[in-house]
């Protein structure tokens, strides 16, 4: 079976929270409204990145370090 990698470019944001289900508490922290979004099947993290104007690599690793820590 193949895992997903949650650093694919590709990787909407609806697969990013059912794949790894401690991620939208990032997203919250930062008042991001993605989690729930009717956008969210078609934007990836590139996108809500821009959106939201922040850093894309410093935003994916608060997203690693949630999944490799989580509950924190």
């Amino acid at each position: 079976m193949h895992r997903s990698n949650i650093d694919d470019p590709d990787l909407t944001l609806t697969s990013l929270f059912e794949l790894w289900p401690e991620t939208p508490a990032v997203f919250l922290r930062r008042r991001m409204l993605c989690f729930g979004c009717p956008i969210a099947p078609f934007h990836t993290v590139i996108d809500a990145c821009r959106e939201y104007g922040l850093d894309e690599q410093a935003f994916r690793a608060e997203l690693r370090a949630a999944v490799r820590q989580p509950g924190q």
